[in-house]
């Protein structure tokens, strides 16, 4: 068991250690609908992560991206994710069923800003959704909505720090390990590194919409 120093165990010495003083449009930026500003952060995003949590606890984050705008504003407390293909593991689905509380992160690529939302979700299947948010003539199973109960902008240190829009400074890309490393490493199967890679090249190429 890793030993520490000290671990914060109540909020006042949480906040003892981060004081509120100085930071007031911090806690005042917050809104409970999506103003003009979120809206167009939101027409302007191509890629999201979602937040879900199990009954027992396990958080879940899955990314999804498509177009920018992808994501549906319906009305100033209502979004529209479509479903695409996956892997069918369904987590975030399967966690939205036990508890519908969900948070998403918007992202704009080469953007220090980002846009978090938190609230309720459903699962529906629409025929009237599936049709709009249909690309290449194929429309999505199933959609997610979120009902907005809380929205704000989130400043750029994290991505400033990270050096995430400045690909001089990006690590060698071949250093990283592939999907396809991970399944030899957790799945017993006879197939190659290679074989493995290239299922998984074709299902991106044959299997995106």
């Amino acid at each position: 068991m890793l030993i520490v120093d000290e671990e914060i165990e109540s909020k006042s010495r949480l906040r003892e250690l981060l004081p509120t003083e100085g930071f007031t449009n911090t806690f005042l930026k917050v809104t409970d609908e999506l103003n003009g500003v979120a809206r167009k952060f939101i027409a302007t995003a191509p890629f999201i992560i979602v937040a879900t949590k199990s009954s027992n606890g396990l958080i879940d984050v899955s990314p999804k991206g498509d177009p920018a705008g992808f994501v549906e504003v319906y009305d100033n407390k209502t979004l529209i994710i479509p479903d695409r293909l996956g892997n069918h593991r369904v987590d975030g689905f399967q966690n939205i069923l036990e508890d519908p509380n969900v948070a998403i992160l918007f992202i704009v690529p080469g953007h220090g800003d980002t846009l978090r939302i938190a609230g309720k979700a459903r699962i529906v299947r629409d025929s009237a959704i599936n049709k709009r948010h249909a690309i290449n003539g194929k429309e999505p199973s199933l959609a997610m909505v979120v009902d907005v109960q809380e929205a704000f902008m989130h400043c750029s240190k994290s991505l400033i720090r990270s050096r995430l829009w400045y690909p001089d400074k990006w690590p060698a890309r071949k250093t990283a390990p592939t999907l396809a490393e991970w399944v030899l490493a957790t799945v017993e199967r006879e197939q190659t590194l290679d074989e493995v890679q290239d299922d998984h090249s074709s299902d991106e190429t044959m299997r995106l919409y």
